[in-house]
């Protein structure tokens, strides 16, 4: 279907909370002309997310990037602070106006690391100018480079280059722009030309495949030379962490933490899992239909509330902050679902998951009336908070990033777009009585998918435009990317199985690296669990955060939404659970990639945030939570805690709720069996 998409619409956007970061998007920040002047902390992050949106999309890169500009910016504050410990910079100093050297100081430290770092980017024609305007615009001199004596400057060159040097050998190979190095990676099947119908090539429908494009863009909107891009960091397990110990790697599959077992696997005892997990992303892409006439409520009322490692969706009666019930939002369901996404997607111009969640960070912080750790403790200033808030969000995001690429290196599971076209090759497994049969196929659903029959294919059938398709395999999902996507939508419908997409452009398809486990959804619950555990609660400022996306102006694979509606978060674990779902919507993740991711977050997040505090001079959070017991072990004493606490909590103490949403349930239950064992 053809639309005029409304005059002067954006087409990019950067997502979440461009109120946080307009600056950014609209360039250098005007620093006389912001009210409220923000810290310069907050310009450099800002400085990078620009950044971030103008490089290649590589997650793991810029988690790593965003990273090492905290710790610069946290090493440059602690070095006026008698008992803070910086990261990688142990020297203290003074200065008569304290608070004029550590904006000196953080802003040399963080504009000498982000010029190195995007020194060779694809956008760097315009990020290297912008940074240095971005100094000029501070006050500074960006042409002054000496790391000699004790100057502002000087001390934030020296801090630089250190992070620089440990970057070089932290096993990133920065060195060689990231690639994998020769003979640590080799993918098992050769690619798969979207150009052609079905998978002809697939060698093992357990392992990754990447795909061959006519030319491939990235989220970023980079052109990738060739049109098959190799998987991306497949070793990123193996770099240098936060917060991650030797302990917590597995002892016979090196570079995977906190190992969460494999995936279902084809043609194994597994095999109907696998089956069942590809289907529903065929299913659900059904749903990305405006005009089929289901409306659903997007409103907290109605979403959200989910039990660690489930979809429920319970919803809450009303607003846990305020106390008010929410509103109702009734939408067509096909535009949530398109919304979703494209929203977690990032868009064209991705400041990838890492970045997204900086965003959502800046946007809590900009709506907190006083800002503790933990909901505690001292009133502190905006630029010590954000200092502090970065490095352990980053910190945390960068283990996210090397635990989730840890384990899709070992485990190199297939994406959807993959396994679907093989199972469809093969054949469907029903009913051996019937056409195209083959044990191992997929499994004929009414309504999702089926047999082109003479019958379904008879002028006025649904099968009608399949008519020379008879005995083959037809499934009802989004029809493909329209011609003119600015102005058109396709919705959904019957169309041949073996040229099954993703709700994806034509220019990408798919992420270049392997599926087990979801990024999203690692780096978003991982994302959330900092968040509760810095502001001292899990809800958004008010008990509600927003973002409002008008008709027909936010899409950017077809046109849409059809109405105008506004994504709604009462807890920041509701926005990471939807970013994890988003991925199935976008067909690129079947649920058995999602909730492992989430699982990891739950762990990777308390773990960062806790050994963040030891940097703080804070007294560090208990190393074991599962222990309710105290006597050095989960164990069976500490099982029984815990289901004796089962249910909501109730006022004092609650310390069988390990993941913090306010109710000791099946996500509780998993943490305490993902620590068993001696405590570290």
């Amino acid at each position: 279907m053809k639309i005029r998409r409304a005059s002067g619409s954006r087409r990019r956007w950067l997502g979440a909370f461009l109120v946080a970061v307009a600056g950014v998007l609209l360039g250098p920040v005007d620093r006389a002309a912001a009210d409220p002047e923000p810290t310069v902390a907050r310009v450099w992050n800002e400085a990078a997310l620009l950044a971030v949106s103008r490089d290649l999309a590589r997650p793991t890169v810029h988690a790593r990037n965003l990273f090492h500009l905290s710790v610069a910016m946290w090493d440059a504050w602690a070095a006026y602070d008698a008992d803070a410990v910086g990261w990688i910079f142990s020297e203290k100093h003074t200065a008569n106006d304290l608070a004029a050297a550590r904006r000196e100081t953080i802003s040399y430290a963080a504009y000498r690391l982000l010029r190195f770092r995007f020194l060779a980017s694809p956008g760097a024609f315009m990020t290297l100018p912008d940074l240095q305007l971005t100094m000029q615009g501070l006050g500074y001199n960006p042409s002054f480079t000496s790391t000699v004596g004790n100057s502002p400057a000087a001390i934030g060159n020296r801090i630089a280059q250190a992070v620089i040097n440990f970057g070089l050998f932290d096993g990133s190979n920065e060195f060689d722009d990231y690639q994998t190095p020769e003979g640590e990676y080799e993918p098992v099947n050769p690619p798969l030309v979207m150009a052609q119908p079905g998978n002809p090539t697939l060698v093992d429908p357990n392992r990754w495949q990447p795909l061959t494009l006519d030319f491939f863009i990235d989220q970023s909107g980079n052109v990738i030379p060739g049109g098959t891009p190799p998987f991306l960091t497949p070793f990123w397990g193996f770099i240098a962490p936060f917060a991650l110990r030797s302990e917590d790697e597995h002892p016979k599959k090196p570079g995977v933490f906190f190992d969460p077992g494999g995936p279902p696997l084809f043609g194994t005892k597994s095999h109907e899992g696998y089956c069942e997990e590809m289907e529903w992303v065929v299913e659900v892409s059904g749903w990305l239909d405006p005009d089929d006439g289901v409306l659903i409520d997007i409103s907290p009322a109605s979403l959200g509330n989910n039990p660690l490692g489930t979809h429920d969706n319970p919803g809450y009666p009303v607003n846990p902050v305020t106390g008010k019930p929410y509103a109702p939002q009734l939408v067509p369901r096909g535009d949530y679902t398109r919304v979703l996404a494209e929203y977690w997607a990032d868009g064209p111009d991705s400041v990838t998951p890492p970045g997204h969640w900086n965003v959502i960070a800046n946007y809590v912080t900009d709506r907190l009336v006083e800002k503790r750790i933990g909901g505690a403790g001292p009133v502190l200033d905006d630029l010590e908070w954000e200092v502090k808030l970065y490095l352990a969000l980053n910190g945390a995001l960068h283990d996210a990033a090397v635990v989730a690429w840890g384990i899709k290196g070992h485990y190199d599971y297939i994406r959807p777009v993959s396994a679907i076209r093989h199972l469809i090759d093969l054949g469907q497994c029903t009913d051996p009585s019937l056409p195209k049969y083959h044990p191992l196929g997929v499994n004929l659903q009414p309504g999702v998918v089926e047999l082109i029959s003479p019958e379904s294919s008879a002028p006025g059938e649904r099968h009608e435009h399949l008519a020379g398709f008879v005995g083959e395999i037809a499934v009802y999902a989004w029809r493909g990317a329209p011609a003119e996507p600015e102005f058109e939508y396709t919705g959904a419908g019957w169309i041949l199985g073996a040229t099954w997409v993703p709700y994806q452009r034509p220019t990408f398809v798919t992420p270049p690296f392997a599926g087990f486990v979801s990024g999203h959804s690692t780096f978003s619950r991982t994302g959330a669990e900092v968040l509760h555990r810095f502001t001292g609660s899990p809800w958004f400022p008010g008990g509600l955060g927003e973002l409002h996306i008008p008709a027909n102006q936010f899409l950017v694979f077809e046109i849409g939404p059809s109405v105008d509606l506004t994504l709604q978060w009462a807890s920041y674990y509701d926005a990471a659970d939807e970013s994890g779902i988003s991925r199935i919507y976008g067909g690129i993740h079947p649920v058995v990639d999602d909730i492992p991711g989430r699982i990891l977050g739950s762990i990777i997040g308390p773990q960062a945030f806790a050994h963040a505090l030891t940097y703080f001079g804070e007294p560090e959070t208990p190393a074991c939570p599962a222990d309710l017991t105290g006597d050095g072990s989960v164990n069976g004493a500490d099982l029984s805690a815990l289901l004796a606490a089962w249910g909501p909590c109730a006022s004092g103490d609650c310390s069988a709720d390990l993941t913090g949403d306010g109710v000791v349930n099946g996500g509780d239950l998993a943490v305490l069996l993902s620590s068993w064992g001696a405590c570290p």
